[in-house]
């Protein structure tokens, strides 16, 4: 593919290279047109801006900023703002590819985008950050609005952060605009839902999964690698459900329990002491160890490249729910697959959060209010449709997950772009 594709495209600088590698186990399955790779491989808009921002001890420094819509075929595209002092603009366009399959894979009205600063938000004052967030948004106003381009939080990002960019926004277009950013307080818009939609939308496809490979709901135990937002927002609502959650790790390692932890008391501790480490309802374990654990289910919910050829033939679960952005890579993908463990993709596991995000752009354009419970029934039929979809190619092709997905997410984008003419 790789040769095939340069024939076509010669300007490497805008090659999504995580496009080339993520289409190359499918695009002669899907018999992809040299066209339709081209489409699929390079971003639709490519922008940097250099602002300069007065910080608080009177210096200006010179701030850089991206933002990359991949493809906006099927809708405005949407994807969140990170801060990070090592963001690169190749890395941003990968992201925004995966947003695109993401929203596809759900079949919501979206493409895919993705932006940020390249900046510590450590080394500046919470006033210096608002600054820098209104010079950002200020440079790139042109670009983004409620059916161009919608940000969300991401890394180093906030409900207080989606705020200011809303505020500035407003201020520059001299009107209100609500649904040009989602992640926003309830007050201003938001939903309930949001701080752990994606959790609870993993969740929903988690127990579709546990039907599909008829285990007894009651006896299933689950590790979950992650204990931030959404691995805490996982181990709590698996807990109250019912679910025995033997292992949960954060960042300095975690604790194991084979008869089940008491979550509620772990996130008291995590809270108190900010780490998992010293709980007493368990003995202490490690990251990696824990990945291998006795478990029915392990949910990777932290870092990328977690589950790799090495320890993929180690793993002990049934099933691996991808909370997580790329935890696995593609050799232990097949491994995983090859062992009849079936893995749940992370552009379906965690689609939640856009998904949310899509209810919370609905209703700040129909200037409607919805309250939790239709935003969760609303959340489930999405997140359960998909899975359907993505499981019944499964069995057709008899492929992993994540080709499935990938393959339906392919033909909804190129889809759009045959009947906008485009192809």
């Amino acid at each position: 593919m790789a040769k095939n594709h340069e024939r076509i495209h010669h300007d490497e600088k805008n090659l999504c290279n995580l496009c080339v590698t993520e289409l190359e186990g499918i695009y002669e399955e899907l018999e992809l047109t040299d066209a339709e790779l081209d489409i699929l491989s390079v971003p639709r808009r490519v922008f940097t801006v250099h602002f300069p921002v007065t910080l608080t001890n009177g210096t200006t420094r010179m701030f850089i900023g991206h933002r990359v819509q991949f493809n906006d075929s099927r809708g405005p595209s949407k994807g969140g703002i990170r801060f990070h002092p090592e963001l690169k603009l190749d890395h941003v366009s990968d992201l925004a590819f995966l947003m695109a399959l993401k929203c596809a894979v759900v079949n919501i009205p979206f493409g895919g985008a993705k932006g940020g600063v390249v900046v510590n938000p450590k080394e500046l004052t919470r006033d210096e950050l608002e600054l820098v967030t209104r010079a950002y948004i200020r440079a790139i106003a042109d670009f983004i609005g409620p059916f161009k381009d919608i940000p969300a939080p991401d890394v180093y990002t906030d409900e207080k952060v989606m705020v200011w960019i809303l505020d500035e926004y407003e201020h520059l277009k001299r009107e209100h605009a609500p649904a040009m950013v989602t992640g926003k307080p309830v007050e201003l818009g938001g939903i309930k839902a949001r701080q752990y939609s994606t959790s609870l939308g993993g969740i929903y496809v988690l127990e579709e999964a546990v039907k599909e490979k008829n285990i007894d709901k009651s006896h299933v135990r689950v590790a979950i690698q992650g204990f931030g937002n959404v691995g805490e927002n996982a181990a709590r609502i698996l807990y109250e459900r019912g679910y025995i959650v033997v292992a949960v790790s954060d960042s300095k390692g975690g604790v194991i329990n084979q008869e089940g932890l008491d979550i509620r008391e772990v996130i008291v501790h995590k809270r108190k002491e900010g780490t998992l480490q010293g709980f007493m309802g368990g003995q202490s374990i490690s990251n990696k160890d824990l990945l291998t654990c006795d478990c029915d289910v392990l949910i990777p919910a932290a870092l990328s490249d977690q589950i790799d050829r090495n320890n993929a033939k180690l793993i002990k679960a049934k099933i691996v729910l991808e909370l997580a952005n790329a935890p696995t890579t593609s050799e232990a993908n097949i491994l995983l697959f090859e062992r009849s463990i079936m893995l749940i993709p992370d552009v379906l596991a965690n689609a939640g959060g856009v998904v949310g995000s899509y209810f919370e752009w609905i209703q700040s354009l129909s200037n409607d209010y919805w309250d939790e419970e239709q935003v969760l029934v609303r959340l489930k039929k999405v997140m359960i449709d998909a899975f359907n979809d993505i499981y019944t190619v499964c069995r057709e092709e008899s492929c992993t997950m994540k080709k499935a997905a990938y393959k339906i997410a392919i033909k909804r984008i190129l889809t759009a772009e045959k009947l906008r003419g485009n192809l």
